[in-house]
Formats: C-alpha cells, structure tokens, sequence
C-alpha cells in the first residue's frame, strides 16, 4: 500500500459533521497523528464550525519527525462548506492547496443542484486524452474533504457505500465495508459514547492522472485500509478514530490526538 493509499483514509481522519441547533456557532478541534512503522510521519489539525444548518471546515496536513527529515515538503489544507438537509450533508464547495517539494497547486470545486458545477486549477491542469476525467464521472464527485464530511453525516450508516472521490486531477472510487463494531474500552477509545463502527476501505480507480501503472494499483486495492468510526458527542454523527493500514514496508497507523468544542 502507498502513502498516497493511506492519505485517502488520513482525508477521512480530518473532519465529520456536527450541525448547531440554534445560531450560536459551534466549533471543534482535533488533530490526528499519522505513524509509518512505528515512526511519527504525518500530522492533520482540523477545525469546524457549524453555524445553524451551515458548516465550514478546515483541515491542515503537515509531515513531522522522521518522515519531515528524510523525505520531500509536503503540505496540504484543504477547506469545505455548505449545509445540511435532513437526509445529510449539501457541499457548497471544497478547496484544496497541495506543496510537493518545490511544487504547489490548487483546486475549487463548487456544487450545484446537480452535483460538481464548475472548478478552477491553478496552475492550468493540461491533461491527455487517457488523463482526462470524463464529464459524468466529475459532475457526482466531491472533493476530499466533502466525501469525508459525507461519511461522517450518515452516521450509523456510516459503512457500506461507495463515495465518488476527486482531487481534480485524479477521480477514485473510496469504498466502504462494515466489519463489525468494537466497544469503546476494545477499540482504545475510551471517550466514545457507545460502540465504534469498524470499516475497511477499499479503492478504485475511475479515471485521471496515476503516477503508478494499472496492475500495481490493482494489487494495492486488494489491501484495505481499516477505519474506527465513533461519536463522540451527543450527536449521531461519527468521527475517524484510528485508521490501519498494511505495507510492504510497516504498517500505517492514524489516532486521534484530542477533540475538544466550544460554543461562540
């Protein structure tokens, strides 16, 4: 499995939804550690506020230790908003700002009635014809944060669906299964309130721009990721807790740090 795999389950570490029952704004922090082996290698810092049926989210993904010293910058933020309806979250739209190394880019994708309306990249994206997200596999897609923001609004129905992820440049299918569901003192959680969904993650490739070659992307959708689901407030929506995932090389583990919210 690769890291940019297990950044699909870290994405699904950064937030899930909270809606406030009146016009005060609510806002939650939490951060999550993401270790390779044993090592600390990433870090995701997330806020949210949710004013009324409104949201907005923030999300801030850095490398630390090892990782940060022996490896290339890496830097992303990733930003969300939009409502809820009754039946889950409506994405207003969702940003995104990647440094790799020397390279920085950025995406906005913005939503209608009908799904993904419009997005703007800077720099331009020039794809091939193979690269090149065809127009009804983009206009059903969310962005990273919003797919995340999507799972945590089902709330027990969290697992067992199909998300439609894109990046702007790479269109995947993030896949969720149940497994079972583990009590908070089993699953090391002790702040849940009642039983922890447990998923795994399994992706797939639908269309865009992939460093890798098509057969090893099939081998890595063979090993999932595994995703702890939990509440952690009197709501019903859940939040990633801990996330697992086996490599070649180690295996990935994410947890969360801290949670804390505040009325404003």
């Amino acid at each position: 499995m690769s890291f940019r795999r297990a950044f699909v389950g870290a994405v699904l570490c950064c937030a899930a939804p909270n809606a406030a029952s009146a016009q005060a704004t609510r806002q939650i922090e939490g951060a999550y550690e993401i270790s390779f082996a044993g090592f600390s290698g990433f870090r995701i810092d997330f806020t949210a506020k949710y004013t009324g049926s409104q949201y907005e989210i923030d999300s801030h993904t850095f490398k630390e230790g090892l990782l940060k010293a022996v490896t290339l910058h890496y830097e992303g933020r990733n930003k969300a908003w939009g409502g809820f309806l009754p039946n889950g979250a409506q994405p207003n739209a969702g940003s995104l700002s990647l440094a790799v190394g020397s390279k920085t880019r950025t995406w906005l994708a913005q939503y209608g009635a009908g799904g993904l309306i419009s997005e703007a990249h800077n720099p331009e994206w020039k794809p091939t014809p193979q690269q090149t997200i065809p127009q009804d596999k983009r206009l059903a897609s969310l962005d990273p944060l919003s797919a995340a923001i999507s799972v945590g609004a089902a709330g027990d129905a969290a697992c067992d669906r199909t998300v439609p992820s894109n990046d702007g440049k790479r269109r995947i299918d993030i896949i969720l299964k149940k497994i079972r569901t583990d009590s908070p003192q089993a699953a090391g959680v002790p702040d849940a309130k009642g039983d922890l969904l447990v998923c795994d993650i399994y992706t797939k490739r639908i269309a865009g721009e992939f460093d890798d070659a098509p057969q090893e992307a099939e081998s890595e959708r063979e090993r999932p990721m595994r995703l702890w689901l939990a509440r952690m407030d009197d709501t019903p929506y859940r939040y990633p807790t801990k996330l697992e995932a086996s490599t070649g090389f180690g295996t990935i583990r994410g947890r969360l740090l801290y949670f804390r919210e505040t009325m404003k």
